[in-house]
């Protein structure tokens, strides 16, 4: 699938400003689609909006349907009589450019338990809140008696929960909805505002021109709502646990790998469905945004396997993935879709074959690009169209701090490739990236704002001190806009009609 030539900003919702401690999608998030059209980008890209796991990881939620109710805008809620205005001083530990997650989550969720007693109390939009959770049932059930259940053994894993529950008996699972029926109206109510935000937040941005671009995870949680609710469809050992869980070998990341520690999926009950739960997790997902990103691509065509027992991922073993079976039903179930393949790593023949077999555009990321020779894979001369070209992803430095850390031999090619001194390493990225004749050009906001590595948002391989990184509109320079409109329109990428020449 070809997508036309544009471009866009990779900035994840909780990086946005706002007083309550982290982004939301609240007044921030619509000033920022403001900003995007501004500056001539079509495109905003975000990290999946599932609910948080271990690290603060938005690659770890406990869901792989439910969003992540850290996202919703409490001022809204105040609006609608939910919650009054004295109840919602910004606690003195939020941090402007940090997300403390401790101090927001203690903040947010007991806000988010005072608007829920209201709203029950007052069921004003019950008829609403109904509905969804009709809608939304086939994921919505499990999911909110999972939390509530989690919540109440004090988020043990779910296999510690008692062998009943952990068997989902019916009569331990209909005892647990009988005494926690408050605890599972809060989850379902927290998802209704959920969902019912971000909708009028996408139409906004559809409406402006803007198309959302969409991450999915090819992994969950093994603490998550569908792998207690599916167990057929992971593979787990008699005690309930992963006997073998998900990362990738050693890389240019890591000399050990990394242990994601995800539990992996039984393939074969997942084809012996029709890959109903895949055909479902795409569709709900492309039903929130506009193209969506799969991330880790490659672990259909083949994955690592690490034992549980290790620490590390460097004893692992590649095992075949569903490979193109999966993408036949879920192409015969929902037609041909805007799909982004992730495919860094070690990429391998099948790799490249499985996502050429389906159109699905690939990644080259520019901070890969100056290691080697001319006929690296990652500059710009070597790409082919179907590409989505990025100076870096999440996983990546800032193009700042890259350069600060790269090689003699990265800095003098990228200098000489890019007729440079360096200088501003952050817009020669830029300007690379959109002259490509890559169909999307993608920039992290913080190459635009030309900041250092401090501000990265996360280091792959680390469990702490990531996923925290926000700004603050005092760091946004009407010339950041400006500057990208034009680098944008002279390449084709937006309309040219504010140029003067």
């Amino acid at each position: 699938m070809h997508f036309a030539r544009s471009s866009g900003i990779l900035l994840h919702p909780t990086s946005l400003p706002g007083a309550y401690g982290s982004g939301d999608f609240g007044a921030a998030a619509y000033h920022f689609v403001n900003w995007l059209v501004s500056a001539g980008q079509k495109m905003w890209q975000i990290l999946p909006l599932g609910g948080i796991g271990p690290g603060n990881s938005p690659y770890m939620s406990s869901s792989a349907f439910a969003g992540n109710v850290l996202l919703i805008d409490l001022d809204e809620l105040r609006e609608l009589g939910w919650l009054a205005d004295g109840e919602l001083t910004p606690s003195l530990d939020f941090q402007v450019h940090r997300i403390d997650y401790g101090v927001v989550h203690q903040y947010r969720m007991d806000k988010l338990r005072l608007a829920a007693s209201r709203f029950f109390s007052g069921r004003q939009g019950y008829e609403e809140y109904e509905a969804f959770c009709a809608a939304e049932w086939s994921w919505l059930d499990d999911y909110s008696l999972f939390m509530a259940l989690a919540e109440h053994h004090d988020w043990k894993d779910w296999c510690d929960w008692g062998l009943e529950l952990a068997r989902r008996e019916e009569r331990a699972l209909s005892a647990a909805r009988a005494e926690l029926s408050d605890d599972v109206e809060f989850w379902r109510f927290c998802q209704w505002c959920f969902f019912r935000q971000w909708r009028k937040l996408k139409q906004y941005a559809n409406e402006r021109g803007v198309q959302i671009v969409g991450d999915i995870p090819i992994f969950i949680a093994y603490q998550s709502a569908e792998v207690w609710a599916r167990q057929e469809l992971f593979d787990l050992a008699e005690d309930y646990r992963p006997a073998v869980v998900a990362g990738v070998p050693p890389d240019f990341f890591s000399e050990t790998g990394q242990r994601w520690g995800n539990p992996l999926y039984h393939w074969a009950a997942h084809e012996a469905e029709g890959y109903a739960w895949w055909i479902e997790r795409i569709r709900n997902t492309i039903a929130l945004v506009d193209i969506v990103r799969i991330d880790h691509f490659r672990g259909f065509a083949g994955y690592w396997e690490i034992p549980a027992s290790e620490p590390t991922a460097i004893q692992g073993r590649w095992m075949p993935g569903p490979g193109d079976k999966l993408f036949h039903a879920i192409q015969n179930a929902l037609g041909k879709l805007p799909i982004i393949a992730e495919d860094l790593g070690v990429i391998t023949p099948d790799v490249v074959a499985l996502r050429e077999q389906f159109g699905l555009p690939g990644m080259r990321i520019l901070q890969f690009a100056f290691g080697g020779g001319s006929d690296n894979s990652f500059l710009p001369h070597n790409y082919q169209r179907n590409t989505v070209v990025y100076g870096g992803t999440h996983d990546n430095d800032t193009a700042q701090g890259w350069f600060a850390s790269a090689t003699s031999h990265e800095r003098a090619y990228a200098c000489k490739y890019l007729n440079t001194d360096g200088q501003e390493i952050h817009w020669d990225l830029i300007h690379a990236a959109s002259q490509s004749i890559a169909d999307l050009a993608i920039h992290s906001f913080q190459d635009v704002l030309g900041l250092g590595t401090e501000h990265r948002m996360n280091l792959p391989g680390k469990s702490e001190g990531y996923w925290e990184w926000r700004y603050s509109w005092d760091q946004v320079q009407p010339d950041h806009a400006e500057r990208l409109y034009e680098i944008t329109a002279v390449h084709g990428r937006c309309d040219m009609g504010r140029l003067s020449f």
